[in-house]
């Protein structure tokens, strides 16, 4: 038969785990946008973007990598993507995750993409966005506050879904 001792102290770490918890996955279900980011990315050709100036534009961050075969399948969808609103404000920061610069650069002369390629390294958003998984998308409103996030690939229909969340729309 437990002490009363032990029993307090499970219950006192129940307590715990659940205050530190519950508040983070309400905030998760909740659509209201998450705190602005600051950030600093350099891309591998050497342009700049900061939380800053990219204020009024539409910011889709991806975190990939070029062995994971989810970011794979979800190219074309990303590519589509920027295609369709470009115009519209949208930008698209590819993060890779870890890898060296050559590896990138390799695979990137094999599979060309239209995002703006950054390696984590030269980053601070890899930390900021907690990126575990890959892909992982992040997008960012035009007033630079976080308006959604997707785990995973889900294909051209859920990226079109997170972007609505920022307002940009076929139409």
């Amino acid at each position: 038969m437990p002490t009363l001792s032990k029993e307090v102290t499970r219950r006192t770490a129940l307590q715990a785990c659940l205050t530190a918890v519950v508040p983070v996955a309400l905030a998760a279900a909740s659509d209201r946008p998450e705190p602005p980011l600051h950030f600093v990315a350099r891309t591998l050709d050497g342009e700049k973007f900061t939380s800053d100036s990219l204020k009024g534009k539409v910011v889709l961050i991806e975190f990939w990598a070029t062995w994971c075969k989810y970011c794979k399948s979800d190219e074309r969808a990303v590519e589509s993507v920027i295609k369709d609103f470009e115009s519209k404000g949208l930008v698209v920061l590819a993060v890779d995750m870890g890898e060296p610069k050559r590896k990138v650069k390799k695979y990137l002369d094999e599979n060309p993409r239209s995002s703006k390629v950054v390696l984590a390294e030269d980053t601070t958003l890899a930390a900021i966005c907690e990126a575990k998984t890959y892909p992982l998308y992040v997008l960012i409103d035009r007033n630079g506050n976080v308006a959604g996030r997707q785990n995973g690939a889900a294909g051209e229909g859920a990226l079109r879904r997170l972007l609505g969340k920022a307002g940009l729309e076929q139409g």
